[in-house]
């Protein structure tokens, strides 16, 4: 199954559908063969159980929806939120594209404001924008703990999908940890981005740089991709979404905001310019070191220009996608084996990380 960012092209009719909460009993009138009768607890449980998840949700929609802002580029449309006070807002680097200059659409403004980039992280799928002025009544999110997050977890996905400002879905945190590769045509990055959390709350065009947030109000990730079927003509699958985690966003936008730049990306680097090879079946088999960089990891572990790796640690690799994949688990400074072959000899090479 491949990933790809979806972004805006057509506005559609959408449905908001409240969740509802079911019990089941024997008997429409509430009476079996047996002439069991239903009791009253049991009649009442269920309306008390859906208002109060309603609740949860509008009280939640309401106090984070004014922080989901829509942004308008040139080439589409997407999402942001509004990372501080000063009007910061962070987003997709595939909503913000090449273009330095948008128009932003706030819970409270009548008008598109104006806003310009600060800067794009294509390599973690993260930039940021910054108003021209900061409207009245502009918040900030809150953003929750990422360790936190747990499978199961309710979710609302807040955001602009196919155009449809403040829109919001709702399903839970599917799973966590997740290592996916972006496709890199329709205006994606071509990252591969390590600690996924992967919902099954829709995730539509537009719905990109947006919001998913926990129950408790607080931004848990953006939503940034959802999972393409090629089976279905690359058409979206259903449910299977995935936000970029809420203590990545808090990193690189910090850096962002504060310094102008991402000085500390956090992602282990080889240090090497790669290309994918195929064996005699045209299967892909290795990742062809073209350039080692002059003190980067690989270059103090040994390895040079011509050396084929087939695995990272304990990580096969057979494609430049699967050698990102593999890093994308590892951090600067750690250790790690390299397997290579040189001039048709399997070695390997202790490797200490450097940083992209």
């Amino acid at each position: 199954m491949d990933v790809s960012p979806r972004r805006a092209a057509a506005l559609l009719t959408a449905l908001l559908c409240p969740a509802a909460v079911l019990t089941g009993c024997t008997g429409a009138d509430g009476s079996g063969a047996s002439g069991a009768r239903r009791e009253p607890v049991a009649r009442a449980a269920a309306p008390r159980a859906a208002d109060g998840l309603e609740s949860d949700y509008r009280r939640v929609i309401d106090d984070v929806l004014p922080s989901v802002v829509q942004i308008q580029g040139a080439d589409g449309l997407g999402s942001g939120v509004v990372y501080d006070g000063a009007g910061h807002v962070v987003t997709n680097a595939h909503v913000v594209g090449d273009q330095r200059a948008f128009r932003v659409t706030t819970a409270h403004s009548e008008e598109p404001l104006p806003a310009r980039l600060v800067f794009s992280y294509p390599e973690q799928d993260l930039a940021v924008v910054k108003l021209d002025r900061v409207p009245d009544g502009l918040k900030a999110a809150s953003f929750g703990d990422s360790s936190k997050v747990a499978v199961g977890q309710i979710v609302l996905a807040m955001g602009s999908p196919l155009g449809l400002s403040s829109s919001v879905t709702q399903g839970i945190v599917s799973a966590t940890g997740r290592t996916v590769t972006e496709g890199g045509s329709g205006g994606g990055t071509g990252a591969t981005l390590a600690n996924m959390v992967q919902t099954s709350a829709a995730i539509n065009p537009g719905n990109s740089g947006g919001a998913l947030v926990g129950l408790d109000g607080r931004v848990i990730g953006i939503p940034t991709l959802a999972a393409t079927d090629p089976a279905l003509g690359d058409s979206a699958a259903p449910g299977i979404g995935f936000a970029i985690p809420a203590s990545t966003v808090r990193t690189i936008a910090g850096q962002i905001v504060r310094d102008g730049k991402v000085t500390d990306s956090g992602r282990a680097a080889l240090g090497i310019t790669g290309r994918t090879v195929v064996d005699s079946g045209y299967r892909a088999a290795g990742v062809a070191v073209v350039e080692v960089r002059d003190g980067g990891a690989a270059r103090r572990a040994g390895l040079a220009s011509g050396d084929v790796i087939t695995g990272v640690g304990g990580h096969r690799v057979t494609t430049v996608t699967s050698l990102a994949e593999a890093l994308a688990e590892l951090s600067p400074g750690d250790r790690t084996k390299v397997t290579f072959t040189r001039d048709g000899d399997e070695r390997t090479a202790e490797v200490t990380l450097g940083e992209q």
